[in-house]
């Protein structure tokens, strides 16, 4: 793959238009894929300021894309927030993402669950550690947690 020289606002242009085909992007991952590109800072700026007016970059679209594809992973709303906060997203749009996303978090436990342990219950205190790491580890509460193992509030 030949890399193109970023030294005009056609070329960082055309290469961020590249990037956000291919997937969503925020504005700081974007500026971090120009910049290490090569792209001049002041050109990036310029033209993500442009495709943010034309509605080709979207930060609500990139968080909306993004807690969809994660908690179809099977990866909870507190592992997302963490990782959207690395990212550089401000902390109250991606409240808002979690909130507006309209993923049943209690659902989407018991799925991850049954796939990884075939919705076997664990029958002692270690398997249940066990069992409670993993699902801690993939960004669900302990209270969500503890409610799936007592079998309490599945349906609210």
């Amino acid at each position: 793959m030949t890399t193109a020289v970023l030294d005009t606002p056609v070329a960082v242009r055309r290469t961020a238009m590249d990037l956000l085909a291919r997937r969503e992007h925020g504005r700081v991952e974007l500026t971090r894929k120009l910049r290490q590109r090569g792209a001049p800072p002041e050109m990036i700026e310029a033209a993500l300021d442009r495709l943010t007016e034309e509605g080709l970059l979207s930060e609500a679209r990139y968080l909306e894309s993004f807690v969809s594809y994660r908690a179809r992973s099977g990866y909870g709303p507190m592992r997302i927030r963490e990782e959207l906060s690395q990212r550089g997203l401000q902390r109250a749009d991606i409240e808002l993402a979690l909130r507006e996303s309209d993923i049943n978090w209690q659902e989407q436990l018991k799925e991850t669950w049954q796939r990884k342990f075939s919705g076997q219950l664990p029958v002692d205190a270690r398997e249940r550690a066990r069992q409670g790491r993993f699902l801690a580890y993939r960004g669900f509460s302990m209270e969500m947690i503890n409610r799936l193992f007592s079998g309490r509030g599945m349906d609210d």
